[in-house]
């Protein structure tokens, strides 16, 4: 397996991911949880969301349109998935349909619809939901992070021309891992091209670290103990990873990191143009 060693701070330049800021929460232990907070609201909020505002429209609903109640529901669906995940999106559009045939369709308070009007309105209502929740939670994904910071701006800048011109991909990998460095704050970083024995923990493209199938509260609890990986790829295949030692310093912002993700993927695209870096 081939490795480059780290080597003192540079400037570092890449073009910024355009990825969704992720919140992570702590839980049980303070450290690890199953979804970040912010998805795990969302999914209440997909939940309860749509039984409150059908139940605040029962005093309504013999003027109320079943179309205009239908589309007020949709409105919640769309603002549950726009704040969390696509999950949360179609669990809001379940709920909205559920809780609609429940107190907005007659015979009230129950589960069964008689007026083929008012079911073809439910089965509408739950399409419209789950589209609208697939389409708002693709609209949080590709959510641009602007990058206003000058000196992002000359490390994004400075590696993407390195890695268009350099006719070396160890050029490339040098670069790029003096600039984690600095970036990050890190006290070594190491380059290995090809697979990793094990799971340590990595560094994921929305600038969160996962250990395992679980994320990591980076922000209340620093880095995980030991190395954690970044990967690179070119094409949309893996061909290798830098090693990250964190420093003793604080945990960078999520911007630096999602730039960081980025300075991977430049890194990626030159080993997959050049081949991998050479031994030694």
């Amino acid at each position: 397996m081939s490795s480059t060693e780290h080597g003192t701070p540079g400037l570092v330049s890449a073009r910024t991911r355009a990825l969704g800021a992720v919140v992570t929460s702590a839980g049980g232990d303070g450290v690890m949880t199953g979804y970040p907070m912010r998805d795990r609201l969302a999914l209440v909020a997909g939940l309860l969301g749509p039984f409150l505002v059908a139940l605040a429209l029962v005093p309504f609903r013999t003027d109320l349109s079943r179309t205009n109640a239908a589309l007020i529901l949709v409105v919640v669906v769309a603002a549950v998935a726009a704040i969390g995940s696509r999950a949360a999106g179609v669990l809001a559009a379940l709920s909205a349909a559920a809780w609609f045939d429940f107190f907005l369709t007659r015979p009230y308070q129950t589960f069964d619809i008689t007026a083929s009007s008012d079911i073809e309105t439910a089965v509408l209502l739950l399409i419209v939901g789950l589209i609208v929740s697939q389409l708002a939670a693709r609209a949080r994904r590709l959510e641009v992070i602007t990058v206003t910071d000058a000196g992002y701006l000359a490390r994004i800048h400075e590696t993407a021309e390195l890695a268009q011109s350099a006719k070396s991909s160890d050029t490339v990998v040098d670069h790029v891992r003096r600039e984690l460095t600095e970036l990050l704050g890190l006290r070594g970083c190491r380059f290995e091209y090809g697979t990793l024995l094990g799971q340590p923990p990595r560094l994921e493209q929305d600038g969160n670290v996962a250990v395992g199938r679980r994320h990591w509260d980076l922000d209340a609890s620093g880095w995980p103990d030991g190395e954690t990986e970044l990967r690179t790829h070119g094409n949309g295949r893996y061909l290798g990873h830098f090693m990250l030692t964190p420093g003793p310093g604080p945990v960078p912002p999520l911007q630096a990191r999602l730039v960081a993700v980025t300075l991977a993927d430049r890194t990626g695209a030159a080993l997959d143009t050049a081949g991998p870096v050479r031994d030694g």
